[in-house]
């Protein structure tokens, strides 16, 4: 009773105290979750143009893309494109909305006309196209509840049919609001004949280069203000994503030298015999080893991670570590344990025998359907074909010549050659018709079963015996132990744990580990090396990490990284440090013509060159188009000077790519004016016209309100 006494006079404080622990718990998710106070919803990818990409229907997409890549796409891979159709979609929906573009419903029977009129189901008896059946068709669609229906190879049911008409649509609409913008699209004379003077009109001219390098870097001095207002003259240039920049290092759960040794004295210990208790027969049994196994495939079958080959191999296909010395082996003799790729391999030479290194064949083949390269034409089952192949081969058999029967094959390449493939043993064929041709005799013929049908094969000729050998190999993969693998997470965990107090470089140098930097962008997936590690990534851009900060992580396949948040850069202009590598020249290079053209005198070439300790040039036949300088290189601002300049005129100092350069132009060769600029005009239509797609969406794109979440949503 004292008790409950005691928490009644309380009361008051617990609940203020568990008032107070809800209302921390509350807040602490609402920072965490950042969503609740900013209003932006981890359920909207992206919002363009005021229209949201929904959650969901945007990963069931993704998910659909990925299928239909067969898994060649990664799924960061997959997003990007998804993302990349849907702002295409939205930005180009917002723009035909805006002009009012539409497709009524008498212009929409005129797609479907023109889309499926060669479709049997809305044909009339006389094959041409049915309005009414198609009505029909669609109205039998939407009576089946989403059971589909057959047309033409393919099932659909009222959803797909109302997709695809949306399809049909869409692209009804794009194609209308192109054409429109290409009708606008056109070429004056006065731009077809500046075009024609562009590479007709030439000029000579002599003119005199002070390169910069005639200046040392080291008496050009620039400031870190200077590069600061270098790179908001050039915002576009020096403007950046938000960034992070990374380090990390790695550690491998790799196989030990102890590892590798024991792997080997087990493969050494399958070649001896051993006894074995067995529990049923309560008997000690002798197992058989590699030297007196009798049944060599199941042996090695049962030992080996990489199954029996029951073939004879060439020294070219056999293992190049290995090669040399199986060719040289008797049956029975060993070679092992080496190592060859990802595997330590036991080898034993079972059997050797003359093969020859190329053949010549005649072949018929018999197709089936579904068949390797089986075009329309084909309409035998397999079995079909199979009675078809026996019944030539019979005939064959029976005295029939082989070539009287060659217009039965399908093979029309070779039909040309009476039927005939020559080939050696490293050609692709497939690999039933390489075997039978090269594991027979010289005349010996038969029904052989490929990818492609079935083939009666006869051998003609064998050439070039040399020695085959059959292999049996008992491999293992190279991997680490157990206890391996807890030695590199012991010193992964301790060298995690010493980087909370201590230095990360010298960390890494006293363990001998390499610190490879990387730096990402909210929207990477690539470690070079590791592949897609979309998980550091996201870390190294959540709100919580800071600079400074570091954590590990496990890579599938390879081990685990300790990576170091060395720098957080949000959206903004580059630091100057980094903008130092391309501002630094070229502010260097600015001062420099300053300092160049204040030291230059003369009114003529050959004075200023004079005076300066440079040699005068020349260069003919320049055009406006092609702004290479010869002895100079690419010098847009001089050649368009010299193209601004009367025959005999002198230009004042140019500040061009490599120095200061003044311009005397000797000679203007005008060109010949044309009678008609038509044929430039349509030239130059047709090139402007095939550019309006890229170009307006482009435009379209740059203009959007677009809001990208997927850092903060999917990725």
């Amino acid at each position: 009773m004292a008790v409950l006494n005691k928490i009644r006079q309380r009361s008051l404080v617990l609940i203020l105290v568990i008032a107070l622990a809800l209302f921390s718990f509350v807040i602490g998710d609402l920072f965490k979750n950042s969503d609740a106070l900013t209003g932006e919803s981890q359920d909207v990818i992206a919002t363009i143009n005021g229209t949201d990409i929904n959650r969901n229907e945007f990963q069931q997409k993704v998910k659909n893309y990925q299928d239909r890549s067969g898994g060649r796409q990664t799924s960061t891979q997959s997003m990007n494109a998804i993302y990349n159709q849907e702002v295409r979609r939205i930005v180009l929906q917002s723009e035909f909305e805006e002009l009012g573009l539409s497709v009524e419903k008498d212009e929409m029977r005129d797609l479907l006309k023109t889309s499926f009129s060669s479709y049997p189901e809305f044909q009339d008896a006389n094959g041409n196209f049915d309005v009414n059946r198609l009505n029909a068709f669609i109205a039998n669609l939407k009576d089946l509840n989403g059971d589909t229906a057959p047309l033409g190879n393919f099932l659909v049911n009222y959803e797909s049919w109302t997709s695809n008409e949306q399809t049909i649509a869409a692209n009804a609409i794009q194609q209308t609001y192109y054409n429109l913008v290409k009708a606008g699209i056109g070429t004056t004379i006065s731009e077809a004949e500046e075009d024609y003077y562009g590479d007709s009109k030439t000029v000579d001219i002599s003119y005199v280069q002070v390169p910069y390098t005639t200046i040392a870097d080291s008496l050009v001095a620039v400031s870190k203000s200077e590069i600061t207002a270098y790179m908001k003259k050039h915002e576009d240039t020096y403007k950046t994503e938000a960034t992070r920049e990374v380090v990390y290092v790695e550690f491998k759960e790799e196989a030990s030298k102890a590892d590798e040794d024991k792997i080997q004295a087990d493969l050494l210990a399958l070649k001896s015999d051993r006894t074995e208790y067995n529990d049923s027969s309560k008997n000690t049994e002798t197992i058989p080893g590699f030297d007196s196994a009798t049944d060599i495939e199941e042996f090695v079958n049962s030992n080996s991670a990489i199954k029996y080959n029951d073939a004879f191999l060439r020294a070219g296909q056999l293992p190049a570590v290995a090669k040399d010395t199986l060719m040289k082996l008797s049956v029975g003799g060993y070679y092992g344990p080496y190592k060859d790729g990802e595997f330590y391999k036991l080898s034993k030479v079972v059997a050797t025998k003359q093969l020859p290194d190329s053949v010549k064949v005649r072949h018929i083949l018999v197709p089936f359907v579904g068949g390797q390269r089986a075009d329309a034409s084909v309409t035998k089952t397999p079995a079909e074909a199979k009675a078809t192949a026996d019944s030539i081969f019979a005939q064959i058999k029976a005295g029939t010549k082989f070539m009287d029967l060659l217009e039965l094959s399908s093979d029309k390449v070779s039909n040309e050659q009476d039927g005939e493939i020559e080939f050696d043993y490293l050609a692709g064929m497939a690999p039933e018709f390489k075997a039978f041709a090269f594991d027979n005799k010289e005349g010996d013929i038969d029904v052989v079963q490929t990818s492609f049908g079935y083939h009666i094969i006869e051998v003609l000729e064998q050439k070039s015996f040399n020695k085959a050998i059959k292999v049996a190999t008992i491999a293992s993969k190279i991997e680490p132990s157990d206890q391996t693998l807890q030695d590199v997470f012991n010193v992964m965990s301790k060298f995690e744990i010493a980087a909370k107090d201590g230095d990360f470089n010298a960390l890494a140098k006293e363990g001998e580990l390499n610190v490879k930097p990387i730096t990402f962008k909210a929207l990477d997936e690539n470690i070079p090396g590791l592949g897609s590690q979309r998980e550091v990534v996201r870390w190294a851009f959540d709100n919580d990490t800071e600079a400074g900060d570091y954590k590990n992580f496990a890579i599938s396949n390879f081990g685990f990284i300790v990576a170091k948040v060395v720098e957080v850069r949000e959206k903004g202009l580059m630091s100057t440090e980094d903008a130092s590598i391309t501002a630094l020249p070229e502010i260097r290079k600015e001062k420099k013509a300053k300092l160049i053209r204040e030291k230059i005198t003369g009114t003529t070439v050959a004075e200023i060159a004079k005076n300066q300790g440079q040699s005068p040039r020349t260069a003919a036949a320049l055009t406006i188009k092609n702004t290479t300088l010869s002895g100079a290189g690419v010098e847009p601002k001089v050649v368009g000077a010299a193209f601004g300049l009367a025959e005999g005129a002198t230009s004042k100092p140019i500040d061009g790519e490599k120095g200061v350069y003044v311009v005397e132009v000797t000679k203007v060769n005008e060109p010949t004016k044309l009678d008609n600029y038509g044929a430039i005009v349509n030239r130059l239509n047709a090139e402007r016209r095939n550019s309006v797609q890229t170009k307006v969406f482009t435009a379209l794109e740059k203009a959007a309100d677009i809001q990208d979440n997927r850092a903060k949503t999917v990725y």
